[in-house]
């Protein structure tokens, strides 16, 4: 069987897409996350979608290459809108900021009302992906921290919330991610203590500031609180 390269973080992603999947991959970089699932699974189908013409006819040639075309279409445009209503039933967003994740799917929330899972991994700011899934009724049932040639990944998985009352996550949970911060890791706790190395250095150089950011030190300080805590209840 043709089998591709994919990075172990992608691996992981595609773990938790169902059996005979029909997902779009948004910013898909090459398509290597649809066509390593198209080729293990003959019954999966994909929608590769990218913004920019470069990667759009990588992804493309990486598809033809391979010979799926009959199962992954690639498209080219602007996030959720390279999808119809309807049209998948999974939805992935892989590498791409916190912010910028919940904004593509902000947009095309017109396009979620078939999507019972929603997979995103976060480059930066997961607690903005997590704040925009539970306001938008998806709960996370996984969440994965990763480490992978020296940076730290978290892959978040939501589904759709049909009948289960939802608890509402405190902001110290939408920081950390209520499952990650159950679980504890050994790369979750490797991360956090050099974001909070970090956080205790960028505050004393913020102090030193000729006109200090109050506002932006109360919101570090207060992370590094929990991020103490966190740390030193795991000792």
């Amino acid at each position: 069987m043709i089998d591709i390269n994919i990075s172990n973080r992608l691996r992981i992603v595609s773990k938790y897409l169902p059996k005979e999947a029909n997902f779009c991959d948004i910013g898909s970089d090459h398509a290597h996350l649809p066509c390593f699932v198209c080729l293990k699974d003959e019954n999966a189908k994909a929608i590769a979608g990218e913004i920019n013409e470069g990667p759009y006819q990588s992804a493309l040639n990486q598809v033809t290459k391979l010979n799926l075309q009959s199962r992954i279409d690639v498209r080219k445009g602007n996030g959720l809108a390279v999808v119809s209503p309807g049209e998948v039933n999974q939805v992935v967003i892989a590498g791409m900021g916190g912010t910028l994740i919940s904004t593509i799917l902000a947009e095309g929330l017109d396009k979620l009302d078939s999507v019972e899972r929603i997979i995103t991994q976060p480059n930066i700011n997961a607690r903005y992906v997590r704040k925009w899934l539970y306001k938008h009724n998806y709960y996370l049932v996984e969440e994965q921290l990763i480490e992978e040639d020296g940076y730290h990944y978290e892959i978040l998985v939501a589904d759709k919330n049909r009948h289960q009352q939802q608890k509402e996550l405190t902001e110290k949970e939408y920081y950390f991610g209520p499952i990650l911060l159950e679980n504890k890791s050994g790369p979750f706790l490797t991360k956090w203590d050099l974001v909070l190395q970090k956080k205790i250095r960028i505050v004393q150089q913020m102090k030193a500031a000729a006109e200090p950011d109050k506002d932006k030190i109360a919101e570090f300080e207060q992370q590094i609180e929990w991020l103490e805590e966190v740390l030193r209840k795991n000792e």
